[in-house]
Order: structure tokens, then C-alpha cells, then sequence
């Protein structure tokens, strides 16, 4: 699910995103507005960019509107990701051009939101001095107060983590939305305590939203418009709700068939799967309704048992495989993708190769893949000596890089000719003559514009012609 200094295989998920080095990071904002405004800018998961639709609502309630114009707003933030230090450089390099417009504009706030908030809260407001509001993920709804505390003159910081928020009664403002597709979060934190990530310490435990509101969003979501809704979390498979009037327990396979009945025409993704969790009984509720897209985000991080032991990912290279034949047994049109991380602490040649088999086996879709980056804080960080080093890290990457693209390529290929259920989100990257739309398994097809047809209606498409990253096609019916 972690999206910041990717190298993205196979098929882009092309959502609305700009590249900044590398890292990606969406700007949040609409046409200009009177009276106070904000701007926003989200880096690293579509978690931040959820958030970042929440903190809209927010500040919506107290009297601010979104700006498009950095320079035109009272309040600027960045929404943070601290799980790569590509990501954290970004987030500093951006504070300094935040910086001088508030030399040029004496009064603007600058605050800094999410992981790196609630990690370097100190680092940021007392030696940096570049921010003046630290607000971590749990205490979004203190941001009107403290503001407040910022206008009066002093620093604003609520980085507090919470066992019980969820943000369920929080309808989000759908800031730089195509109209068609939406998130929508079902929890939040995670217990998941793998080695090498932060999550854990800067989001707290894992709590689940009422399945009743998540629900009413989606039904509210379709009623506007949106044809399909991604349910969010670091685990989604782990969700669990226990209504308090019946005691009845909603999980992950609950959830999905509930928010699968609220529209056939309502298309339903998910992200992310640790696979320990993903069960049986997910697979073929998926199966069983059309409208629940045949795509599965099953990071495996390392190919090898030894390595995976060290990551504290609680399943063997075996245990993987056997998950992955599985998904393919219920679903043979299901696609898969997945997160690799190479180089991790005393990563050998051996354990190197067996991640390349791996990949092999499971046939991604697309992936991806990074080179180990140790994160302050963690266990890895704590027990293990980062002892690889970084030419061989990279050099392990390069190569399951060309051995993703080999496989993403060959799975488009076998795609041509054949006819699949588009979604139509929008014109193509390179031409307002094409359309661009995603099938079942996530992959994007560009083709032709047929009058009477406009984003968010289903159509027929063949496949013509493949790259590893794109489908292209025509109209068919």
C-alpha cells in the first residue's frame, strides 16, 4: 500500500498524482474561494490521501476552503509518510518553499500532518522551526483549535495516538476526485509489528470503523456519482466489528458483502492484504459477486523464510505459495500484486534468489519494489545492522525490477483479444480523444471515444495491443 519512492511495474493505478523526485504526492484543492483557505499537499499511502480528505472536511466545518494556489492560502499543510527516507527528504525540501511564503506573506501557518508528525514532532518544532502546527494521525479534529493556538502565537501540537478513533461520523470533502472513484477508510492503525515498518508507533492500534457508517458512505458515494470505492486500511483482512446491541461480529468477508449489495453498479476494491489474514471466506465472497473487482494486494516483501523470519511477517516462503495457489484456485481470473523490499539485514545471494523465484511463481501483476531503508525507531532499526550494501541493494532491485516487467509484459500480452468491463474514469494521459478505464484486475485500457459515452459508464472493450504498462483497445457492442 505504500506508495512513496516507488518503482512502479506493470500496470500505474494512474491515479490523480503528480511526481515529485520520487515521490509521489497529490495536491488537494479546487477553484479558488473567498474568506480563509488551505492547501494541502499527501505523500507516501492512499491512507494520506483519505486522511487528507477528512482534515478538508474539518477544516471545512471551521471556515476554511481549499485553494489550489499555495501562495494564496492562510494555512498550508503537508501530510507526511515516514516509511521511506526518500520521503521524509521530500517533506523537508518542501517545508523550505513553505517557508519563504511566509516570509512573503507574513501570518501564513505552516503545519506538518501524519506519521512524520507524530515521529519528529520535536525535531520539527524546536530545531527546524520551519512549522507551526505538529498534528499526528488520531487528532485531526483538534486542528480549529489549533489553529487557534497558532494565531494567538503560539506552536499548535496534538500528536496523541488513540485506541478508539476512526473518524466514522467525519463525511470526507472529496478534494481533487474524478467524481467516480473514492476511498473510503474502514480502520485504522496496525498490530501487525513487522520489523522494518513504522506504522505500528506512529498510528497506533488497529480499531475498525462501524460497518453501519461505512455502509452509509458508500451508499451516499454512489447516490453522488461514484461507481467505485477502495476500503482502506493497513490490513483491511483483519477488520472486525462487534455490533454492541447484538453482538453480532462483522469481519473483513462481512464487510465486503455488505457494501457489495449496496449497488451492482458499485464497484468494490480493497487494499491492503497482509496475507496471513486474508482468509477462504474472503476469496469467495469475492468470487461470488461480480461487482468485487478480481484484484488482491499481497505484499511478500522477501522471497526467503529466513529473511521473512527477520521481518517478523509470521509466514514462510511456503506458507505464501501455498496463499497465492489458493487466490488462483478460487479465482484463476484474479491478478495479484505485491511489495518487495531487497537488501534487507544479512540478506545473502541465496535468500536474493529465492525472492526471485517467488516473484516468478506468483505472476504479479505488477509490484512494488524498493531497496531496504532503515527507519528510526523500528525493531530492525533497534536489533539488526543494516550490513548490505547499497550497490548491492540496488543492484538486487534492478533485477527483480527487469524480472517484474518481463512477467508484467507477458501477462498483457496474453490479454490481447480478449473483451473486458471498463470502468470509464476519465480522458487518457496523452490524448482527449481516448478515454482511460480499469478492468476487474486493475489493469488500465486506453481507447477511443465513442459519442454518448462519459466517465463513470461501463462499456466493452478489446484488447488490441499491450506494453507491461498499459492496455490498449476499442469499443466493442
Amino acid at each position: 500500500m505504500y506508495n512513496d519512492n516507488p518503482t512502479l511495474s506493470g500496470l500505474n493505478k494512474e491515479i490523480d498524482e503528480k511526481k515529485q523526485g520520487e515521490v509521489f504526492y497529490q495536491e488537494v484543492s479546487i477553484d479558488e474561494p473567498d474568506g480563509k483557505k488551505f492547501y494541502i499537499e499527501s505523500y507516501g499511502c492512499q491512507m494520506n490521501f483519505s486522511d487528507s480528505e477528512i482534515v478538508a472536511s474539518v477544516l471545512g466545518d471551521a471556515g476554511f476552503a481549499p485553494t489550489k494556489k499555495m501562495e494564496m492560502a492562510d494555512l498550508i499543510l503537508i501530510n507526511t509518510c515516514s516509511i521511506r527516507e526518500k520521503a521524509e527528504e521530500t517533506v523537508r525540501k518542501r517545508l523550505r518553499i513553505f517557508d519563504k511564503i511566509k516570509e512573503q506573506k507574513p501570518g501564513t501557518m505552516v503545519g506538518v500532518l501524519g506519521c512524520m508528525a507524530e515521529r519528529l514532532k520535536k525535531k520539527f518544532l524546536e530545531e527546524e522551526r520551519l512549522v507551526d502546527l505538529v498534528v499526528g494521525p488520531d487528532a485531526y479534529r483538534d486542528l480549529p483549535n489549533l489553529v487557534s493556538t497558532v494565531e494567538d502565537g503560539d506552536k499548535g501540537i496534538n500528536v496523541l495516538l488513540s485506541r478508539e478513533e476512526t473518524y466514522a461520523d467525519i463525511s470526507p470533502m472529496r478534494l481533487g476526485s474524478n467524481g467516480i472513484t473514492a476511498f473510503i477508510s474502514i480502520m485504522r492503525g496496525c498490530d501487525n509489528m513487522c520489523s522494518f515498518c513504522v506504522v505500528p508507533f506512529t498510528r497506533g492500534r488497529e480499531r475498525s470503523r462501524d460497518s453501519f457508517s461505512i455502509v452509509a458512505e458508500a451508499t451516499d458515494l454512489y447516490k453522488k456519482g461514484f461507481r467505485e470505492v477502495t476500503l482502506l486500511g493497513q490490513n483491511v483482512d483483519s477488520y472486525k466489528w462487534t455490533n454492541p446491541e447484538s453482538e453480532e461480529v462483522v469481519n473483513f468477508a462481512n464487510l465486503l458483502e455488505l457494501v457489495a449489495k449496496v449497488h451492482p453498479d458499485l464497484r468494490i476494491r480493497f487494499s491492503t492484504s497482509h496475507p496471513k489474514d486474508i482468509t477462504d471466506d474472503v476469496l469467495f465472497t469475492m468470487k461470488k459477486y461480480e461487482n468485487i473487482c478480481k484484484y488482491i494486494h499481497l505484499p511478500v516483501q522477501s522471497g526467503s523464510t529466513r529473511i521473512l523470519e527477520k521481518m517478523n511477517r509470521t509466514y514462510t516462503r511456503e506458507w505464501y505459495m501455498d496463499k497465492v495457489r489458493r487466490i488462483y484456485e478460487i479465482m484463476p481470473e484474479c491478478a495479484i500484486s505485491s511489495d518487495t523490499i531487497t537488501g534487507f539485514c544479512t540478506e545473502t545471494e541465496e535468500d536474493h534468489q529465492e525472492t526471485l523465484s517467488v516473484v516468478e511463481f506468483s505472476q504479479y501483476t505488477m509490484s512494488y519494489m524498493f531497496f531496504y531503508s532503515e527507519r528510526p525507531g523500528t525493531l530492525a532499526a533497534r536489533k539488526f545492522e543494516d550490513d548490505v550494501p547499497i550497490d548491492v541493494k540496488k543492484r538486487r532491485l534492478n533485477e527483480v525490477i527487469r524480472l517484474q516487467n518481463q512477467i508484467s509484459h507477458n501477462l498483457n500480452q496474453k490479454d490481447i483479444g480478449k473483451t473486458f468491463k471498463v470502468l470509464i474514469e476519465g480522458d487518457s494521459k496523452r490524448s482527449d480523444q481516448e478515454f482511460k478505464g480499469r478492468n476487474t484486475q486493475n489493469k488500465m485500457i486506453v481507447f477511443p471515444k465513442k459519442e454518448g459515452l462519459k466517465p463513470g459508464d461501463y462499456c466493452e472493450v478489446k484488447v488490441n495491443s499491450a506494453s507491461s504498462a498499459t492496455l490498449k483497445g476499442e469499443l466493442v457492442g
